[in-house]
């Protein structure tokens, strides 16, 4: 058995970030992108299976995890694509691992920096957001309006780790108990009255009105030149890549569909996931 990893932290724009680090320095290195709302431990079984051939590192987001909250809600994509870039360096060229969110940030990483990724894979994370339908001046006090309404939220409180984990089996019910309960124990900050809350910031929700355009990710997906791996869920609600059109975007991309899978492609199907992952990678079985 593999021992759990390391925990690590690292500055970006004067955030304290933390990371797991699974250790095996020698290897090429391996970094796993978690989604919205979700946390680097989310990883640990796929992390497990790679780490004996590659060096793994798995971040958490900026208000996500272990990390520091941004100031001022700054969660855009563009964030998201400097924190990587401190973490991953200008060293060896890096393996790149993202689902849902982190599979926006990864694909935006390695078509900035094409040179630095080695090989990408994308678990139900490629999508181009929607032209926006409504005029700069409604988007953002539109945004206002959010940024106020989350201000006045309270966090919800759980009274043990085990709450938290049934209300994760509520939002996805293909998860075993064993996976929300360890998902939700990674999940979760433990208060002072002893209740439990969400660790992820909940301004990360605002759909702030500076986002990319759509030609803007095209233009990034054009330029990477590794070779890219769409693992999809055949019950996810985002869309196919090739029946969307994303994958013509790409150089060098081809596409898996799991049957039974939904966004959570790893969890619901992670025998058939890693499996194809380690095929990418070149893994002997």
């Amino acid at each position: 058995m593999i021992a759990a990893p390391k925990s690590y932290f690292y500055e970006s724009q004067g955030l304290r970030l933390h990371y797991a680090d699974w250790g095996n320095e020698a290897a090429p290195p391996l970094i796993l992108l978690h989604g919205g709302r979700d946390h680097c431990r989310s990883w640990d079984a796929i992390a497990r299976q790679l780490q004996p051939y590659f060096h793994v590192m798995a971040p958490d987001l900026r208000g996500h995890g272990d990390s520091e909250w941004a100031k001022a809600s700054s969660y855009s994509l563009a964030d998201h694509v400097y924190d990587l870039t401190h973490l991953v360096g200008a060293g060896r060229e890096t393996v790149v691992v993202g689902h849902s969110f982190g599979g926006m940030i990864s694909l935006a990483f390695a078509g900035t920096y094409p040179e630095r990724v080695s090989r990408l894979a994308i678990l139900d994370g490629a999508f181009l957001p929607p032209e926006p339908s409504a005029t700069i001046d409604v988007q953002m006090a539109d945004w206002i309006a959010q940024l106020d309404r989350i201000s006045t939220l309270r966090a919800r409180r759980y009274r043990t780790i085990a709450e938290a984990a049934e209300r994760m089996s509520a939002h996805n019910k293909r998860l075993t108990s064993e996976q929300a309960l360890h998902l939700a124990t990674y999940a979760v900050r433990q208060q002072a009255d002893g209740t439990y809350v969400w660790k992820y910031d909940p301004y990360q929700r605002a759909r702030a009105p500076y986002r990319l355009r759509r030609e803007d990710y095209i233009g990034l997906w054009s330029r990477i030149t590794a070779p890219t791996l769409f693992l999809c869920g055949g019950e996810s609600s985002i869309p196919d890549p090739e029946k969307s059109g994303i994958l013509r975007h790409f150089q060098r991309a081809q596409q898996k569909v799991f049957a039974g899978a939904a966004h959570w492609v790893q969890h619901d199907r992670l025998d058939e996931v890693s499996a194809a992952l380690r095929s990418f990678l070149g893994i002997p079985d």
